[in-house]
């Protein structure tokens, strides 16, 4: 009997559906860029789609330096639509391997989705 209930539950959990909205990359969510002359302005777009069942809504989104800027689509995302994260990122005055990270709150998880790039800037010296 005990066997029968565990089976049941364990049926039952793995036909919960989801509620919401969901942030699907089509790519992966990190880039790695060629080696960089420094000075550059490097850009990269992260592709997505909403495969939740509610508007996906991007509010905002956290950076450690303002070298590193995204753009991302203002309206609701609706189900089933895809959205572009445009990505840039000035070289100037950084040198050295780079990783950045970039966290974007949404109405798709409590947690702040990441994404992130690796770049290795060579500096000239004149």
């Amino acid at each position: 009997m005990r066997l029968f209930f565990a089976i049941i539950i364990a049926m039952n959990s793995a036909f919960v559906l989801t509620d919401g909205a969901e942030f699907s990359f089509i790519s992966k969510k990190s880039h790695k860029f060629p080696d960089t002359d420094e000075g550059k302005l490097l850009e990269h777009d992260f592709h997505f789609t909403n495969t939740g069942d509610e508007p996906l809504i991007i509010s905002k989104y956290k950076v450690a330096c303002s070298c590193t800027k995204i753009t991302y689509p203002e309206d609701p995302i609706l189900p089933g639509q895809k959205g572009t994260i445009h990505l840039s990122f000035d070289t100037d005055g950084k040198f050295g391997f780079q990783h950045r990270k970039i966290y974007i709150t949404t109405n798709a998880s409590k947690r702040p989705t990441v994404i992130s790039f690796k770049v290795t800037v060579i500096r000239h010296y004149e």
